[in-house]
């Protein structure tokens, strides 16, 4: 194998240029580190300025072309913001990865009309928005990749869940659908569904053994992006080897 060849099968992404939503923590932060090794520029947003510029020191310490810029993903200015000046320091977007996500848990009966909001705006209108930012170049460029994360809770009802669950299973549709509406332009709409992870935002899982680790969705995206040209995996199922 030529140098050449080597670098390429080392650094994958070499060239491309990924963003990353919710990319400062758990997550966000485990796939944003993991495609900078692979060799992509990247850019991530969130709400905590402090947790961002942590993880940008990391992301940097890759070698990683990296931007981080605080912003709310709900609100469509801050996001044409945030997609102007990703391509501007970092490339044009080849890679979305729609990861950010709140969870309000309970009775519906003992919800209100702020948490629902709160739950669809960020789980569920935030796709919508940043992928309506960034399609429009892919299109132009006849490339790109648009992952988004959802759960298995996009899939299965449990008590208390109504608001996540309704979030998750509005992005499984909207996920397909937006397949159908790109893959003719050579646009790839993945969605990876993981079980319960151990981050912050897990819902009390105790067993370490019996939860996924951000790095194992993390992994499955990468899988996601660097698979071959003429194909995409459109649905990707994580779950822990043990059950809870």
């Amino acid at each position: 194998m030529q140098k050449s060849d080597a670098k390429k099968a080392e650094k994958p992404l070499s060239g491309k240029t990924a963003m990353v939503t919710g990319g400062s923590r758990g997550i966000g932060k485990a796939i944003a580190l993991r495609l900078a090794e692979l060799g992509a520029a990247v850019a991530i947003c969130g709400r905590d300025k402090a947790a961002l510029e942590n993880t940008a020191v990391e992301l940097e310490k890759t070698g990683a072309k990296t931007y981080w810029q605080k912003a709310d993903v709900t609100r469509v200015q801050e996001i044409e913001e945030f997609v102007t000046n990703s391509e501007r320091h970092a490339g044009p977007v080849s890679i979305l990865v729609n990861n950010a996500g709140i969870g309000i848990f309970g009775a519906v009966q003992d919800k209100t009309e702020e948490d629902w909001d709160r739950v669809l705006d960020t789980n569920l209108k935030s796709v919508f928005l940043m992928s309506r930012a960034v399609a429009p170049g892919m299109i132009a460029r006849g490339a790109g990749d648009i992952v988004n994360i959802s759960s298995l809770a996009g899939k299965n009802a449990f008590s208390g869940g109504a608001l996540y669950c309704a979030s998750k299973w509005g992005l499984q549709g909207m996920t397909a659908c937006m397949a159908e509406d790109l893959r003719g332009f050579g646009i790839r709409v993945s969605v990876i569904c993981p079980g319960s992870v151990a981050t912050e935002f897990g819902r009390g899982q105790k067993d370490a053994s019996k939860v996924l680790l951000p790095e194992d969705v993390a992994h499955a995206v990468a899988m996601v992006v660097t698979q071959g040209k003429q194909s995409f995996i459109s649905e990707v199922d994580v779950r822990p080897v043990k059950k809870a």
